[in-house]
């Protein structure tokens, strides 16, 4: 028997109870991709309410690389709950966040001295980055990327390229935000002007300084190693470097967005090691804590002492509880890297398949166990497939398997599968998506 056992319809009806509940109690801006209330889940495994077990291949939107109910991590938590919930570092330290510190800054890239700030999210470390780079350099602009994401915060919000649904009434934004485009060689801005690529969207940001804002007017530059919510896009092997090559050029700050390239997911412990590219500050969440709600922002210690004494902080950053639980994940994580290559191998193995054999599939691409499958309507337009990719979510889970899409057109089906799951369970999974892509086709 496989790990997907379906026992009633999906969903269920204990979870259409709770839909409706929801519906009544909670606002329509919450979005839930897959409507099954979950009830318990471990490793790569969920079971919902009506006891429906289903194969995760979304990991909380890459928050468990670890896995569910990672035996470690919940030791761990456990353990510390017993001993310290909250004290609140800006009042009365403790030894684990200096500990947590101490170990971001060795593993971190960069042969030099560093410094660590713990909080709660991605978007709340992104909104430091940003800070300790404008505090450092005296400059007010940023430069980020069209289909990049960033965050759900107004300054985060103002990074993130994705208008609907993310954007979408909230503004006006947060002034002296400049964005050039990615290095998204399926959809490229520059395909028309150049005949080969030659990294033209690096060399765009020039004519950036030279019509929009002054090189010596920017403060960073904030980059995803691989595009996230923007789809999973993995930019050409030249790209971070000729970008690192021209921040420093400017004495522009580089930060490194590995919110969900972090801690395993592309094979390396972060993405920016594929390239050999080293960030002034890099910025990690998501799997972090195996779950529980921590970020870090890392970075050169001379930078991330500009800001004032009190500048920093925040009153759940660095909490007890999730410390312990990032201690036990970077107890661990070096075991997982060659598992996010295996899977890797195994997952763009089935992809190049499908390519060939589903029109729908207009680009497959993917870093270690981060892999995009990008739909299009038809291969020459390549005009996005959004509804059919609302469709093969749907299909895979009905048939067990939990997804989610991404993408600025949101065409794009992507793989976050814990990093524990089995081989039997992996190709379970890619069974039911294969399933899914071609009930769609038909």
């Amino acid at each position: 028997m496989g790990a997907i056992e379906l026992k009633t319809e999906v969903p269920g009806p204990r979870s259409r109870v709770l839909l409706a509940r929801r519906e009544a109690a909670v606002p329509r801006g919450v979005y839930s991709a897959t409507p099954v209330f979950i009830e318990r889940a471990h490793g790569a495994v969920l079971t919902d309410v009506d006891g429906n077990r289903f194969l995760d291949f979304a990991g909380g939107i890459g928050c468990l690389n670890v896995g569910h109910t990672n035996e470690r991590v919940v030791k761990a938590a456990t353990e510390q709950l017993t001993r310290l919930t909250h004290g609140c570092f800006h009042v009365t330290p403790y030894e684990a966040y200096v500990a947590l510190a101490e170990r971001m800054n060795r593993l971190t890239p960069g042969d030099f001295p560093k410094k660590t700030l713990f909080t709660n999210s991605g978007a709340e470390a992104i909104e430091n980055a940003v800070k300790i780079a404008r505090a450092a350099t005296g400059r007010p602009a940023i430069v980020a990327f069209e289909d990049g994401f960033h965050g759900r915060t107004l300054l985060t919000l103002s990074l993130t390229s994705k208008i609907h649904p993310y954007k979408a009434g909230f503004g006006p934004f947060v002034p002296e935000v400049y964005r050039v485009p990615y290095g998204y060689c399926y959809r490229c801005s520059y395909h028309l002007t150049y005949p080969s690529c030659a990294v033209h969207c690096v060399d765009a940001i020039e004519d950036v300084f030279k019509r929009y804002v002054e090189a010596e007017r920017v403060a960073a530059v904030v980059v995803e190693p691989v595009l996230g919510e923007g789809g999973f896009v993995v930019p050409p092997a030249d790209y971070l470097p000729r970008l690192r090559e021209l921040t420093a050029r400017h004495g522009i700050l580089l930060i490194a967005d590995e919110v969900q390239t972090g801690f395993g997911r592309t094979g390396r412990l972060f993405a920016v090691e594929h390239s050999g590219v080293v960030p002034d500050i890099l910025v990690a969440a998501k799997s972090i804590a195996g779950g529980l709600p921590l970020s870090a922002i890392t970075g050169r210690a001379g930078i991330m002492d500009a800001a004032g004494v009190g500048g920093l902080g925040g009153t759940f950053g660095g909490n007890p509880v999730s410390l312990a639980a990032a201690h036990a994940v970077l107890d661990q994580v070096d075991s997982l890297l060659e598992r996010a290559q295996a899977i890797g191998r195994r997952v763009g193995a089935r992809v190049a398949k499908w390519k060939e054999r589903f029109p729908l599939l207009g680009d497959v691409r993917g870093l270690g166990a981060m892999w995009g499958l990008e739909l299009v309507k038809d291969r020459a337009s390549r005009a996005p497939a959004k509804e059919e990719t609302a469709a093969v979510a749907k299909a895979c889970y009905e048939r067990g398997l939990v997804t989610i899409t991404a993408g600025t057109y949101g065409n794009v089906i992507r793989t976050l599968m814990p990093l524990v799951i089995r081989d039997e369970e992996l190709e379970e999974g890619l069974d039911v998506l294969e399933a899914a892509l071609a009930s769609v086709l038909r």
